[in-house]
């Protein structure tokens, strides 16, 4: 998978996606990723990104022309057009399942905003979609985008040593993950649940089912309306409900 980061602040980016798990998937060609600086594109000498906002108004709003130019570079880089998302706090917020549809994308491009925002035309003409990661604001686009690639990224395949890495976790299916424990097998007291130490696989896996739709049904009920539930995990959940009841 191809991803094309458009931003002013690449150097920024790159510092984090050169580390870990997503710097090594890189470094080994699991994973394309290339950032672009937009301040690159502009006709200006001064390298100037933004104008003040017709109608008036705080703040500086950033210029159509260097964004379209820089994207279109991307694509002749890219040799084809990238789906283009625009990190924006107006978008359709970020879910598990919005990440594994863009994991099977083969190319992705993500425009950072910053300032006041970017004029309407450009994104009206390019984007195809827009993202949010929560309902609240930050000063620009770049964590978001960090935020959505590292998402995104962890479940390309060779990004991590196997696929249950990640389809076991919180939200994949639906549900939030199971308690994890390592050694030593006592702690302050505090000790493992026997059926982890049992080396009994198929027990172990479903006590950890279980232990999933415990916790969603303590902690997120309102994720188990869309959860990838079976007729079992259905007659548990109402187990649940009824013991609720009778305390």
């Amino acid at each position: 998978m191809r991803i094309d980061l458009m931003t002013l602040f690449p150097d920024m980016c790159e510092t984090v996606l050169n580390e870990s798990i997503i710097g090594r998937a890189r470094k080994k060609g699991a994973i394309e990723i290339y950032t672009h600086q937009i301040r690159d594109y502009t006709l200006n000498k001064q390298k100037q990104v933004d104008d003040y906002p017709y109608g008036g108004g705080m703040g500086m709003v950033m210029n159509a022309q260097p964004i379209a130019d820089c994207f279109r570079a991307v694509c002749e880089k890219a040799g084809s057009r990238p789906h283009l998302i625009y990190m924006s706090p107006q978008g359709t917020v970020l879910t598990q399942k919005k990440a594994r549809e863009l994991a099977q994308l083969p190319s992705i491009c993500i425009l950072c905003g910053h300032y006041e925002g970017v004029d309407q035309r450009v994104l009206d003409a390019f984007v195809d979609e827009e993202i949010s990661i929560g309902d609240y604001v930050l000063t620009g686009g770049e964590l978001p985008a960090l935020v959505l690639i590292d998402c995104i990224a962890r479940m390309v395949p060779g990004v991590l040593s196997d696929e249950a890495c990640f389809t076991e976790e919180s939200h994949y299916s639906g549900l939030l993950e199971y308690p994890q424990y390592t050694r030593p097998a006592v702690w302050e007291g505090r000790e493992v649940p026997e059926i982890l130490l049992s080396g009994h696989h198929e027990k172990i896996a479903e006590w950890r089912r279980e232990q999933s739709l415990i916790r969603t049904f303590r902690l997120r009920p309102d994720l188990l309306e869309h959860a990838e539930l079976t007729d079992k995990d259905r007659k548990f959940l109402e187990k649940l409900k009824m013991e609720e009841k009778n305390i």
